[in-house]
């Protein structure tokens, strides 16, 4: 067995009602001061009442921050920070979805009085140095996985995404409680829950760092996500199997931050940056021509997921390769996505540069089991055109 290296979140509560336990958690501590990290749209639908009225009982004085939006510029994070740092805050709870809990992260280093690091000298693996502020995450969506991953992105130019990746981003405490999902609409239900398997298919083939541990979560993920996603988009109501997607999204993000994600997250960041899609959704309208791109080097893998997925389907390699990619059609099928570039009313003549701008993912490139070049990108983004 290969040797490896294992981080997480050290304390995750996950189930129905789990929310309650963050009384304990705050208790436990002598907090006074928090600052919920969050956007206008929960804000709006009443979903933070609940955890104010725990705090409330845990006598925390809560300041609320709710100027999130999608794909955080990072001159929003600077904001966030000086905010967080002029009211002199103890606690950081960031309650969302994943561009939430990616600004909770920073906030909670930045915002620590003894922290000497600006934004621009973290972005990058492992610069990101400690002090931090204690951080809970809450996710809202099932689909980044981000409550227990050490990475945050934001936006750095009109259109390019970096990251933050350093371990000492990994919250103290993640909960998991999909009461916040009941209510989620049903394409953020599709785009997220397509983000998670991303996560795992891109973990269980990670260039270097796949792994025993995190192919065992993986491939659990991918179980849990599989069984569930259908489920949900049937009937958004289903509690148990909106929990079993938060689960296959934790899962699956433990995955991909112990064996990192590659080319379907490269090709979808330029498609978020230029044209303001969802993550998730980006992803998607990727993701089937990037397993077969990556067929050459990832076959075997492939195979053994749709084993996985599927005890009864037989074959060989090939055949059960082929049959993952079409299972995973289905899936992009049955969400209920736009899945042409052309239908998003993206101009063709926009291609080239989109394939440009993925080249400049290095971080994540190496980490496709497949190397790819800019002219690969090119007929990808191509082939998913019209």
């Amino acid at each position: 067995m290969n040797p490896f290296q294992f981080q997480t979140v050290p304390n995750i509560i996950a189930g129905l009602g789990s929310i309650q336990e963050l009384k304990n958690i705050i208790e436990q501590q002598h907090y006074h001061k928090a600052l919920l990290v969050t956007d206008a749209g929960l804000i709006q639908h009443q979903l933070h009442v609940p955890i104010l009225e725990i705090l409330k009982q845990a006598k925390l004085n809560v300041i609320i921050y709710s100027d999130i939006k999608t794909d955080p510029h990072q001159n929003l994070v600077l904001e966030s920070v000086d905010f967080a740092t002029q009211v002199k805050i103890e606690l950081i709870i960031g309650f969302g979805g994943g561009s939430s809990m990616d600004v909770a992260k920073i906030i909670a280093l930045l915002a620590h009085p003894k922290q000497q690091q600006k934004l621009s000298e973290i972005y990058g693996i492992n610069h990101a140095k400690a002090p931090r502020l204690p951080l809970i995450l809450i996710p809202t969506t099932a689909g980044t996985g981000s409550e227990v991953t050490p990475i945050s992105i934001v936006t750095t130019g009109a259109t390019t995404k970096m990251g933050v990746v350093s371990p000492v981003l990994y919250a103290d405490v993640a909960i998991v409680d999909a009461t916040f999902t009941q209510n989620l609409p049903h394409h953020i239900t599709a785009a997220t829950g397509i983000d998670a398997m991303v996560h795992a298919i891109e973990a269980y083939t990670s260039n270097m760092k796949k792994n025993f541990y995190a192919d065992m979560l993986a491939k659990n993920a991918l179980v849990l996500l599989n069984q569930n996603l259908t489920k949900v988009l049937n009937n958004g109501a289903d509690l148990e199997a909106r929990q079993n997607m938060l689960i296959g999204s934790l899962l699956a993000g433990q995955a991909f931050a112990n064996a990192p994600v590659g080319a379907v997250h490269a090709l979808a960041y330029p498609l978020g940056g230029h044209f303001h899609l969802s993550h998730g959704h980006s992803n998607a309208l990727v993701l089937v021509e990037v397993l077969k791109f990556n067929v050459p080097k990832a076959k075997q893998y492939y195979a053994e997921l749709m084993q996985l997925l599927d005890p009864r389907s037989t074959g060989c390699v090939d055949g059960l390769c082929d049959l993952f990619i079409d299972h995973m059609q289905n899936h992009l099928q049955q969400s209920g996505l736009t899945l042409k570039l052309k239908d998003l009313d993206i101009a063709e003549a926009k291609l080239p540069q989109l394939a440009k701008d993925a080249m400049l993912q290095t971080r994540l490139l190496q980490n496709n089991p497949r190397e790819m070049t800019e002219q690969d990108a090119l007929q990808i983004y191509q082939a998913i055109y019209a």
